[in-house]
């Protein structure tokens, strides 16, 4: 016989009948409210973040220490026969850095001092000759008076008889040949004059020329030793001693440390607002950010670095595809942070610049104050002394 189903056990096994939910929670919808106004803050405040503060500025990593490679070149031949600095060493204007041999100098000075002294005393017979001609000038003169005279006397006693024709025509003949005498002595005291007028010993142009090769010697001499024009860091010293060096070639170079720049390459959509003489920030990877460089712009490169580059790109080739380029700028330092915080060339550096100030020129239209550098002049001027005094005593000394 078969079971009957209890309905009292179906009944219990149903689950019972629930009422319906509501499809989100007030404490989700709280949680994504918040999580807006944060965003929303957030957008609100970095505008007006930019707004006021961030648009004014513009900055970079893209930057680097430059500065002035002063190269040491010799103006003469000759061998090296003493260095006087090395690399790293720091050197003042007016150092000696390089000795060359002399001994050829020293020669060919000794031959344009006497060179000098003979020409002294060729220009003084020259003024001697001078005096000579005006007294054979005078003697020239004499004489022929003295044969007209006789000319005249037998002249006057020719209707006599007392003279022959014979006697008159020699003495016609000795006044011609005096008058010829004459003619030549003045030639020869014209010929003296165009030597010797308008000018003295010391100031002819033979001692003249002879004296500028005594100065030329002297100042060869003076280039055999290099001294440093400016002053600075040594680098890149090449030279040894025994080598033997040619006009022109570089032996060492010197950099002026505290005349270094910055070029920060900044892109060309940075530019807009940059103006000569803004102030700049600068931060180096050297010190990190606690030590601060006070900058100004001091102008824009003439070109792109691509454009300077040694394999400039070829756009109008090939596909094309648009780059954003960078464009140096130049930002001058601090000398004074400079002397406290010395820098190096090629080492990073960040710039910031503040763009409040739109009162200079725009950095593409203008260029900033010459940062000029003079060499050391000292030791030739007094070479030009030397030379002067050398050369007065050799033309007073042949003189007497």
């Amino acid at each position: 016989m078969s079971a009957v189903p209890n309905s009292s056990s179906n009944a219990q096994a149903s689950p019972p009948t629930s009422p319906t939910q509501p499809s989100g929670s007030p404490k989700r919808k709280r949680i994504l409210l918040t999580i807006a106004a944060v965003f929303a803050i957030a957008a609100i405040a970095y505008g007006s973040y930019w707004t006021l503060v961030s648009r004014y500025y513009e900055d970079t990593d893209n930057a680097y220490v430059q500065g002035n490679v002063v190269q040491v070149t010799p103006q003469i031949a000759g061998t090296v026969t003493k260095i006087h600095a090395d690399d790293t060493n720091i050197v003042k204007a007016g150092q000696p850095l390089i000795s060359l041999d002399t001994a050829d100098a020293d020669v060919a000075l000794a031959q344009a001092e006497a060179q000098l002294a003979q020409t002294v005393r060729e220009v003084r017979t020259l003024f001697a000759a001078q005096a000579q001609s005006k007294a054979n000038l005078l003697v020239r003169e004499a004489e022929l008076a003295r044969a007209k005279d006789d000319l005249n006397r037998r002249k006057a006693l020719a209707g006599s008889g007392a003279v022959s024709g014979e006697e008159i025509r020699h003495a016609e003949s000795a006044v011609n040949a005096a008058q010829a005498a004459l003619d030549a002595a003045k030639e020869q005291l014209a010929s003296g004059r165009a030597l010797t007028e308008g000018t003295s010993v010391a100031s002819h142009p033979n001692v003249q020329r002879a004296a500028a090769r005594v100065h030329e010697a002297m100042l060869a001499q003076s280039r055999s030793t290099l001294y440093a024009p400016v002053s600075g860091e040594i680098a890149k010293r090449s030279v040894q001693v025994g080598q033997r060096i040619t006009p022109g070639a570089p032996l060492m170079a010197i950099v002026p440390l505290d005349r270094l720049w910055v070029d920060a390459n900044f892109k060309e959509s940075q530019l807009r607002e940059m103006h000569v003489g803004q102030p700049v920030t600068l931060t180096s990877d050297l010190y990190g950010s606690k030590v601060k460089y006070d900058g100004k712009l001091v102008g824009l490169a003439a070109g792109t670095g691509s454009a300077f580059a040694l394999l400039p790109a070829q756009n109008a080739t090939g596909n094309w595809i648009k780059v954003v380029q960078r464009v140096p700028v130049r930002i001058s330092i601090d000398p004074k942070q400079l002397a406290e915080h010395p820098l190096r060339i090629g080492l990073s550096m960040r710039a910031e610049v503040d763009l409040h100030d739109q009162q200079g020129a725009p950095v593409g239209s203008a260029t900033g104050t010459a940062n000029a550098m003079t060499a050391y002049v000292a030791a030739a001027d007094a070479v030009e002394a030397k030379a002067k005094a050398r050369i007065d005593t050799i033309v007073a000394a042949n003189l007497k």
